[in-house]
């Protein structure tokens, strides 16, 4: 790191030069005057210890023409008189602090030095994870998948990137990356520098919900030790999304919808009402219309958050997506684990291809996992891949039924998994939609 040293006094100027270079990181450059230094800044110093009064030019000077230069250098000013007011003046005008010269002149410097150091490493570090994060949600390589399917939710989610402030509602079963599509939406935005707040509406005991999202007010209830912000606040300037959205209770609704639609929110326990500008998105693996419907969802909440909606695939509509996914997932999985890199055999591949995902993205995710380490080579074959279904489905023989109940079961189970569509599920079965109508008006389903 190289540090210039502007003292016109020899013996400071010596003494910081001595017990600087004690550290053999520091490249240190000392000058007796404000011109010197001014002449070698092309050189581009990193920090520069600076003598308040210089034969030729005031510190106020020095400290304007290197900050004009280049701001990011760090100034620490040396003076001989503790000086308040030209202390204040001098750190409003950029200085990093301020130290007078007495006998803990030497102690003041490293320690004010090192401060500058992890400041700069912690923004280093900062800089490397907002460009991880940048890379990690890129979009076209956040979201993996070439099938039909798949590439209409990438022209919906192209659109809610192109539409930078318009709200964004998604829907899918779990599983199949409600979350992943809503990041991707905020961190190729112009909000991608602020937060992005997530806020599981299903997780959260109902009484705590209001506090949640508004925050309180220190005394608002027992407990409320202290003011605390909520996620609306946590969430300004950037994106808050509301995942289980569903979930939300009725009597709490219409405060979401004010909140929404004032762009203002009120602390529990407080009176004043705090401005709020953050990109709405939401999510649910439910359909909200029938939730309108069964008056479980208020109306006017819904078409607030309907916006722009996007309707995820479950990976059984997705079948060429499979090897696509399972391919990156293995390979995530070696590199994270630092496992020699696996392939899928051609068996393992055909077995890929044969299982229904209840679990959607998620599962697969969490099959290719195990088979990685239950592989014994650089191979994994199929009995590598093991299906542990959660739910098992549509179970046909659990009692005796005749073929007429066989059908209605299949048809029962095709309606219930595809929101009522009968012309879908016909479509699906390849069967008439008017044999779908019957069953339903004679109700056998």
């Amino acid at each position: 790191m190289k540090i210039f040293v502007v003292e016109d006094d020899k013996f400071y100027n010596k003494l910081i030069e001595h017990h600087l270079k004690l550290n053999p990181e520091f490249e240190v450059q000392t000058f007796f005057d404000g011109q010197g230094l001014l002449d070698k800044l092309h050189e581009n110093p990193k920090i520069i210890s600076l003598d308040f009064s210089l034969p030729d030019m005031t510190g106020h000077e020095v400290l304007a023409k290197v900050k004009n230069y280049d701001p990011k250098i760090e100034v620490i000013i040396i003076s001989g008189q503790d000086d308040i007011p030209t202390a204040i003046k001098l750190l409003k005008q950029g200085a990093y602090d301020y130290i007078t010269k007495d006998e803990n002149i030497k102690e003041r410097l490293i320690n004010t030095i090192h401060k500058i150091i992890e400041t700069d490493n912690l923004r280093s570090e900062v800089t490397n994870l907002k460009t991880q994060i940048t890379e990690k949600y890129n979009f076209s390589k956040a979201i993996i998948g070439d099938s039909k399917a798949i590439r209409k939710v990438f022209s919906l989610i192209e659109k809610a990137i192109s539409v930078q402030n318009m709200t964004v509602s998604i829907r899918g079963d779990t599983g199949t990356g409600k979350e992943l599509v809503a990041r991707t939406v905020h961190y190729n935005s112009i909000r991608k520098d602020k937060a992005f707040v997530a806020v599981n509406m299903g997780a959260i005991p109902r009484e705590l919900v209001e506090s949640e999202l508004f925050g309180y007010e220190k005394g608002a209830f027992t407990g409320a030790y202290a003011r605390s912000i909520g996620k609306f606040e946590e969430a300004n300037g950037g994106t808050i999304f509301f995942d289980e959205v569903a979930e939300l209770n009725i009597d709490l609704q219409v405060k979401l919808l004010r909140a929404i639609q004032e762009r203002e929110i009120t602390r529990v326990g407080g009176n004043n009402t705090i401005k709020v500008d953050s990109r709405i998105i939401t999510a649910t693996n439910k359909n909200l219309q029938e939730e309108v419907k069964k008056g479980t969802f208020r109306e006017d909440l819904y078409y607030r958050l309907l916006g722009l909606p996007i309707i995820l695939p479950p990976l059984s509509e997705r079948e060429n997506d499979i090897i696509l996914l399972a391919s990156f997932f293995l390979k995530d999985f070696c590199s994270e684990n630092k496992l020699e890199r696996l392939e899928f055999s051609p068996s393992a591949r055909n077995k890929l291809l044969t299982y229904h995902y209840p679990g959607n993205v998620r599962e697969l995710k969490a099959i290719v996992e195990l088979s990685a380490v239950m592989s014994e080579n650089l191979m994994i074959e199929d009995d590598h891949i093991m299906f542990t279904p959660t739910n098992t489905g549509l179970d046909l023989f659990s009692k005796d039924l005749n073929l007429r109940d066989f059908e209605a079961k299949i048809i029962q189970h095709y309606l219930e998994k595809n929101n009522n569509n009968v012309v879908l599920v016909a479509k699906k079965l390849d069967i008439g939609k008017s044999k779908i109508y019957n069953m339903i008006k004679n109700g056998e389903i």
